[in-house]
């Protein structure tokens, strides 16, 4: 597999600072270059991870512009919004939904925790495990966070960070090459340095449908109730998804049933799933003030 570097031709400027379309042209170039070592590691092509978010959504369109082989997988979390399971099925049906082996909830159960911003043993179980072995396109971009604008085009899934070229990736190069054959995977973001702007314009440009959740006060679309999701995502998912909140509500009451979760703090599952909800607090600091409130009330 020669000249596989991904060192394409700009025009002027950085991949931050390029044009929407030159952006555009050097993503179906990277998939492009890219498409070779899908094929070699695995005949079906690059695993293109679907979440039907806007993201994934150019994701998927760039990968049939380049004319790549690919085969988009959704993995199904069991806790995604009924809006967007909705507009996944009516608008890509040939998306493969892989559903997890148990549910969030009993989840919950086995792990005897709810999961944490620090501890997020869901999307380890139910996002990511897939992939393994292959060439995955994902649709990550470093405009949403910090932590994602320290990513790199080209990693390998455990080794996040550390960057890499396709040219690494050589038949003869056997030490990177041995990586996909463990439990390891390549992981390719075409649209890393793309602009919210950017993927909107695109999505209009194309004349895209998008889910419903983005024109209802959602700038990212993922699990109800997320650990990482901020309040005001939060808030949106309390006020349109209640029964969720009580399914949540019912899991901690068995916790603290069968399991003496937070026993230390006397907590019911109501003051449990408050402190969860905001996040923001440990146990200590959390129920500590929400027991002087109760003594000053007296």
């Amino acid at each position: 597999m020669k000249n596989m570097n991904t060192t394409l031709e700009i025009p002027e400027g950085s991949k931050a600072t390029m044009l929407p379309i030159q952006k555009i042209e050097y993503s179906i170039a990277l998939l492009k270059k890219a498409e070779p070592l899908a094929l070699k590691i695995n005949e079906r092509g690059f695993r293109l991870a679907f979440s039907g978010g806007k993201d994934s959504q150019v994701l998927y369109e760039l990968a049939k512009m380049a004319g790549v082989k690919f085969h988009a997988e959704m993995q199904v979390t069991t806790l995604d919004p009924p809006e967007l399971m909705k507009f996944v099925r009516k608008n890509y049906p040939e998306v493969n939904m892989n559903l997890p082996e148990i549910n969030f909830y009993k989840l919950i159960r086995e792990k005897g925790m709810l999961p944490l911003r620090h501890i997020r043993y869901c999307c380890a179980y139910l996002k990511e495990s897939a992939g393994v072995g292959s060439v995955t396109l994902i649709g990550i971009r470093a405009a949403e966070s910090v932590k994602r604008a320290k990513r790199h085009e080209i990693e390998i899934s455990g080794r996040k960070g550390e960057e890499y070229t396709l040219d690494q990736f050589e038949e003869h190069n056997e030490t990177e090459h041995r990586c996909i054959n463990g439990k390891d995977e390549i992981i390719i973001s075409p649209i890393l340095k793309w602009s919210d702007a950017d993927v909107w314009n695109f999505i209009r440009g194309k004349g895209l449908e998008y889910c419903s959740l983005y024109d209802k006060g959602y700038h990212r679309i993922g699990c109800m109730f997320c650990p990482m999701a901020n309040r005001k995502i939060k808030a949106l998912d309390r006020k349109n998804y209640p029964g969720v909140e009580r399914e949540i509500k019912k899991t901690i009451q068995w916790l603290i049933d069968n399991k003496g979760y937070m026993s230390d703090h006397n907590a019911t599952a109501d003051e449990i799933f408050d402190w969860w909800f905001l996040g923001d607090r440990s146990t200590a600091q959390y129920f500590g003030m929400l027991r002087n409130q109760m003594e000053l009330n007296f």
